[in-house]
């Protein structure tokens, strides 16, 4: 009996710990900067909020549909360096990406549905910052 219970209780935690660890989607690498897209779903968009603390850049992608802000995924976001060069290119897999930048000026190309945003940003050590990126 004593090892029934062992087994049961063993078996709930392995259950649970792969509950948690699903949570927040897996680390992808464009250009060798590691991020992580999705926000799909209320539990995985609770996970990203709270490890965007731990991140450099959020971006946060919406668009007006039917007079209200609704969140988007497939939006297709480029980072360019001072120096022009596109240093990260990767589509959005919900509506949050995290992106571990360095401390630096960079540029930002977003495009949704053919319609292009552009934005500058500066990244400093040791901060996190939220850019909230809209479509019309």
């Amino acid at each position: 009996m004593n090892t029934f219970f062992k087994y049961v209780i063993t078996s709930f935690f392995l259950i649970v710990s792969g509950f948690a660890f699903a949570q927040i989607p897996a680390t992808q690498h464009s250009y060798g900067i590691s991020y992580i897209s999705g926000g799909v779903g209320e539990e995985e968009s609770v996970a990203i909020l709270a490890e965007a603390k731990q991140w450099p850049l959020l971006l946060e992608l919406s668009q007006i549909e039917n007079g209200r802000g609704v969140w988007i995924f497939g939006a297709q976001i480029k980072l360019i360096n001072k120096q022009q060069k596109v240093i990260f290119n990767a589509q959005a897999d919900g509506p949050y990406m995290l992106i571990n930048l360095e401390p630096g000026d960079y540029s930002i190309e977003a495009s949704y549905q053919g319609v292009e945003q552009k934005r500058t940003l500066n990244v400093k050590a040791n901060a996190s910052q939220k850019i909230s990126l809209f479509w019309k």
